[in-house]
């Protein structure tokens, strides 16, 4: 039996225990995951999956800025141990394309679609998925690049799957309310990353408008219906603006949730083209960014 001894997770551990079932199953049950995918179908003619609600007919083979249409691809799939050890060994599975263009993204390949993929065929992933399980996979962890332009084929794939494992949403959370609506009682982990304390710094990095407030509130939205893991990743000479803005946002409004402070950045892709992000994490930058965490008194710390 695997035991729960983090604090926040008691759902996730009890579905790995089997004590609970996952939320998808549930849903399949009440004939609720069937109609959640009849409204994404509904979603890919008239894209907003994400916020930048692009508005193309994906249906019509037409593709949007995260560069897919209806058809999804994965780039990889295998258990993955480097994520959070309450999480480990995970089945991550890495879609291809995203709604982020960010000039440091370590997997620019699959983001920028440099990688054609494997095409997805739901009773395959399905498969895979059953395998993984049995061979330790504590978890089905869509990722990319991000899911989010994937959720039609992903609730395909869940509509296929027959296995009580949790499923995991790892992603920018820069999708849509209609988005977070078909994610409700489906998800049962949201791994969500938190990168930017102030909107410029947003746009300048990774091309996105209004950051904050669309993340901050599909957080929110998160919290409320399932569990989180929230991901912020430390960028060097970005303490001020971005780190210390969200951690003192969390404290004040969700001062319980697990809360991963990363600091594995290294500069990819573009990043030699902003002298500001062409280093890593320097020793005063990590005790800095843990004095502002704990003077902000967040402790459910991984």
């Amino acid at each position: 039996m695997i035991m729960s001894l983090v604090k926040g997770l008691d759902r996730y551990f009890a579905v790995l225990n089997n004590v609970k079932k996952a939320k998808y199953l549930i849903a399949k049950e009440k004939s609720l995951l069937s109609q959640k995918i009849e409204l994404a179908d509904d979603v890919l003619q008239n894209c907003h999956f994400c916020e930048r609600r692009c508005g193309v007919n994906r249906l019509a083979k037409e593709v949007g800025y995260c560069g897919i249409n209806a058809i999804s691809s994965y780039a990889s799939e295998f258990l993955h141990y480097g994520e959070e050890p309450e999480l480990v060994p995970s089945h991550t599975i890495f879609f291809v394309g995203c709604t982020f263009k960010c000039e440091y993204c370590q997997n620019w390949d699959i983001a920028n679609r440099f990688v054609a993929g494997t095409p997805v065929l739901p009773e395959r992933l399905a498969e895979i998925i059953a395998m993984r399980k049995y061979q330790g996979a504590k978890n089905v962890n869509f990722v990319g690049g991000d899911p989010t332009p994937h959720l039609h084929s992903i609730m395909y794939i869940m509509n296929t799957c027959n296995i009580n494992t949790p499923m995991v949403w790892n992603s920018n959370m820069y999708c849509s309310n209609e988005t977070m609506d078909l994610l409700s009682d489906v998800i049962d982990v949201y791994l969500a990353d938190f990168r930017y304390g102030d909107d410029g710094c947003a746009e300048k990095y990774s091309n996105v408008k209004d950051y904050w407030e669309i993340t901050t509130r599909n957080f929110m939205r998160a919290y409320q219906d399932a569990e989180v893991i929230l991901r912020h990743l430390v960028l060097p000479n970005h303490l001020e603006c971005c780190t210390k803005p969200i951690v003192q946002w969390v404290a004040e409004r969700i001062p319980s949730i697990r809360f991963n402070l990363m600091f594995q950045y290294s500069p990819h892709y573009k990043a030699n083209q902003y002298l500001e992000l062409n280093s890593s994490l320097s020793y005063e930058e990590r005790m800095r960014a843990l004095e502002i965490v704990r003077d902000a008194g967040l402790e459910n710390l991984v």
